[in-house]
């Protein structure tokens, strides 16, 4: 898919992690590179562009029908499993922290996976929870149709303080508590999501809609899927 500058925009999946629900709650999040073509130097949560590989690796467990369901609609392509699968990858390239159950793969990785499955784990998207959809306002560099998943701390393979298998694509990884979280250096989508995921972090089933922040050519919506009406109308 582009937008009518022929510019593409690709697939891509995020990833909050959240702990302490019941106490304090506090997210996963890191800073990017100040050289990054993608907001530079903006704390965000681990995630990024789905791989042709990613659609080749084996799940553990897919995705709860409900979020395969959010996931498919108002989407060109149905692909809910391989964008959990890519929301997986990209959290251990990042963070180094590992959402699989202990396995063999059944033949040999795509490159970019290699590391994962020697960890002796197949990524399991059942814990994974869409929450929220974005896809990134036209005149940017890079646009995404990005899908933000929700997981609990609780379904992580490891210590979830040890970021030492972590790529350094991301610096400062720190667990982030929601009521101090507006002190850093953010997205504004970042911003948005996070308020979702603070009005969400009580109840720990998936959403039965989906906020959607949809930036065609022509305009910005607010939509929920699930519901067809716009939350506020045109942005």
């Amino acid at each position: 898919m582009s937008d009518k500058t022929g510019t593409p925009i690709r697939d891509a999946a995020t990833v909050i992690v959240l702990r302490d629900r019941e106490s304090r709650p506090r997210v996963l999040m890191g800073q990017r590179g100040a050289g990054a073509a993608f907001m530079p130097n903006k704390v965000v949560f681990p995630g990024g562009a789905a791989d042709a590989g990613d659609a080749a690796v084996p799940l553990a467990a897919p995705l709860t029908p409900l979020c395969a369901a959010r996931i498919t609609e108002d989407a060109v392509s149905s692909h809910p499993n391989v964008l959990a699968t890519t929301a997986i990858r990209e959290l251990f390239e990042e963070t180094g922290q590992i959402l699989g159950r202990p396995g063999d793969w059944p033949g040999t990785p795509p490159s970019d996976w290699t590391d994962f499955a020697a960890t002796g784990h197949v990524p399991d998207a059942s814990a994974l929870q869409f929450v929220f959809r974005a896809i990134t306002p036209p005149g940017r560099p890079r646009r995404f149709d990005a899908r933000f998943f929700l997981v609990d701390a609780g379904a992580l393979a490891g210590d979830p303080d040890d970021f030492s298998a972590a790529s350094d694509e991301l610096s400062h990884l720190q667990w982030v508590a929601l009521d101090e979280v507006r002190a850093h250096d953010m997205p504004f989508i970042t911003e948005v999501v996070l308020a979702e995921v603070a009005a969400r972090a009580a109840d720990p089933e998936p959403p039965a809609s989906v906020p959607f922040f949809r930036n065609d050519d022509e305009e910005s919506l607010f939509l929920r899927l699930g519901k067809r009406a716009p939350l506020s109308g045109r942005a």
